[in-house]
């Protein structure tokens, strides 16, 4: 048993009438009322009277039609489902990010990317870059916004977008009041700094940044979170240098500001597993790098 002849028989049903039915189907009449018949025998029992007039269904037919039709709708949505499935369209995405990503990109990326695809769960946890690395290794993210390099040749990874680093200071502090910081200035000041397994492209940039000034860091404090960094800082524990996006996160206590001399800037980068092939993944990188220009 075929599935056009499932369609034949229902067209059939509908009509009840071969010359109708057949001229619906494209086909000729005769290979039309060939198909019933040899569906009747496969099946064991008549699905239509027949008369040089009329054509009616029996009663096995009418309770054979509406399983059919129920099986056919259900084979249209499962081809549905499978179209949307295969653009990407549904199904579900875990994604970590580092907690500066929520402070610029980040909300723009989701709130595009749910717009486009709404039968999409997303799911989101927020990491530090090297818990995110284990993590894609483990297959417990699909995608991670991290602070790059990524060594690893088991990853893919792009750079989606660069900021400034700027001073977080105590709003009490001496230099609070200054427009511009020169890094020489903090020689003598206590450090909130992240372990460097954490994030080792931007911690090992901080502490070259520091030694052109003169100077190595003095570490009073260790935070994983950028968030628990500025409430350290509003606290009165040391200053930090931070992406400038930090900015963002309003803190009582603690003001930002810019650093004097020229730094490079510090990159955003998305990364994933090599070879990975879900729609979904890839829907959400074409809507990333979409994105990419306005950042």
């Amino acid at each position: 048993m075929e599935l056009r002849h499932l369609r034949y028989f229902v067209t059939l049903a509908e009509e009840l009438h071969f010359g109708k039915a057949a001229e619906r189907l494209h086909i000729a009449q005769p290979p039309l009322s060939q198909q019933i018949r040899q569906l009747e025998i496969e099946l064991g029992f008549d699905l239509f009277h027949r008369t040089k007039r009329t054509v009616r269904l029996t009663e096995a037919g009418q309770v054979f039609l509406g399983e059919v039709q129920q099986i056919l709708q259900q084979l249209q949505q499962a081809i549905q489902l499978g179209q949307t499935s295969s653009r990407g369209e549904v199904g579900q995405l875990i994604v970590g990010f580092v907690s500066s990503a929520a402070y610029n990109i980040l909300p723009i990326i989701l709130r595009n990317f749910r717009a486009c695809t709404p039968a999409v769960k997303l799911e989101l946890h927020e990491m530090t870059t090297d818990q995110q690395l284990e993590w894609l290794r483990e297959g417990g993210i699909d995608i991670g916004f991290i602070r790059p390099p990524v060594e690893e040749n088991i990853f893919n990874w792009e750079t989606i977008f660069q900021e400034s680093l700027m001073v977080a200071l105590p709003e009490t502090h001496l230099l609070a009041n200054q427009f511009n910081i020169p890094l020489t200035s903090l020689g003598n000041e206590s450090f909130i700094l992240f372990p460097r397994k954490i994030a080792p492209g931007l911690y090992d940039l901080i502490i070259s940044l520091c030694q052109q000034a003169g100077f190595s860091p003095h570490v009073a404090q260790e935070a994983i979170q950028m968030q628990t960094t500025v409430s350290l800082v509003a606290a009165d524990m040391g200053i930090a240098i931070v992406p400038a996006s930090l900015q963002n996160l309003q803190r009582t206590g603690v003001v930002y500001k810019n650093i004097q001399e020229a730094t490079a800037k510090v990159a955003l980068a998305m990364t994933w597993r090599k070879n990975e092939t879900s729609p979904t993944l890839q829907r959400f990188l074409h809507t990333v790098r979409a994105l990419r220009e306005c950042f």
